[in-house]
């Protein structure tokens, strides 16, 4: 029988991938408290509904820094995708424009960003780490731009790696013919590069594209990336992966959303399972989400055709809870929508 929700599809994945890939892609850091919240803190969330309200048609379309996509759901960053399938990114980015949203290729990707971006159907943005050597950093953004990238995506939650404590257990190495395939030099990937709000004019001065900062929790630091001119925010704690205790990501949108007012768009991701947990974070004031781990499991049972059906079942959940909870729209979308339960 078909995957109809993407619990299934993670209960197939599992059984589908290495031990490696599974526990390379679900872990989360320390104890996981952080990851498990991530999901957790949707089900303390509750959706007041609105009757007598037409509802006969529902728009999901949308635009993301001017790019239009149909949904507000987009593909977060993340690593390794030819663990779970001989195509890797370019199969997902296949399937992001198939589903007509965008995806956003990770630095530490095991297809070339090039390669990615020939595959693409949709809009594309590139997440960037900034290694040992700025000189990497430059020369990706480069590249970025020159393929047709739409925005910059800085991740800025990660000065250091986390423990991963069932990464670290696991038998397994790293598969040697899947390397960083935009990285010449493997070493780099241990040393990761503590940036402060000085480096945002470095960064500005390599390129045009807009720049998205990801990992950001508080209204404290939101104020600053606004100050700084960035031009959207993306409330995330690297999906349970480095600070361990942090907040969910949905429990830190609502101040996040508040410090901004407006002055960029803010996007979410973390623990998005079910198109309810979308309605739930565009209320408390996301513009869009990004969804990681949900995608590579439909990548892994399915490759393209499994990330694409994890993208339209979200769709299709989003577009059923706006029709019950009487918000045909996106713009009938508020904060009087959720409460807590």
């Amino acid at each position: 029988m078909r995957p109809i929700n993407l619990t299934d599809y993670e209960a197939l994945a599992k059984r589908r991938l290495t031990p490696l890939a599974w526990a390379f892609y679900s872990t989360g850091s320390d104890d996981e408290v952080t990851l498990r919240a991530n999901v957790s803190a949707f089900a303390r969330l509750r959706l007041r509904l609105h009757t007598l309200v037409d509802v006969s048609v529902s728009d999901l379309t949308t635009t993301l820094l001017k790019a239009p996509v149909s949904m507000p759901i987009g593909v977060a960053p993340t690593a390794g995708h030819c663990l779970a399938h001989p195509e890797g990114e370019c199969a997902t980015a296949r399937a992001a424009g198939e589903a007509g949203t965008l995806m956003i290729a990770a630095t530490e990707a095991t297809r070339r960003l090039e390669d990615i971006a020939q595959a693409a159907t949709g809009p594309l943005w590139f997440q960037l780490y900034v290694y040992r050597t700025r000189a990497l950093a430059e020369s990706l953004v480069r590249r970025a731009e020159e393929a047709g990238y739409r925005a910059l995506v800085l991740t800025v939650d990660a000065p250091v790696w986390s423990r991963r404590e069932r990464t670290l257990r696991c038998p397994d190495d790293w598969p040697a013919d899947l390397p960083a395939a935009n990285i010449a030099d493997q070493s780099e990937l241990d040393y990761p590069t503590s940036l402060t709000w000085r480096d945002l004019a470095w960064l500005r001065s390599l390129t045009a594209l807009p720049l998205v900062l990801k990992g950001l929790l508080t209204a404290e630091d939101a104020r600053l990336a606004v100050e700084h001119g960035v031009e959207a925010i993306a409330v995330s704690n690297h999906g349970g992966r480095q600070l361990d205790g942090a907040p969910a990501a949905i429990e830190a949108l609502p101040e996040v959303a508040a410090a901004v007012e407006g002055r960029c768009e803010v996007y979410l991701d973390g623990g998005i399972r079910r198109g309810a947990d979308v309605l739930k974070a565009l209320a408390l004031g996301a513009r869009a989400v990004f969804v990681g781990r949900p995608v590579l499991y439909g990548l892994a049972v399915d490759g393209a055709e499994g990330a694409r059906h994890i993208l339209e079942i979200l769709r299709d959940e989003l577009a059923l809870a706006m029709t019950l909870t009487g918000t045909p729209t996106l713009a009938a979308i508020g904060p009087n929508l959720v409460r807590p339960a």
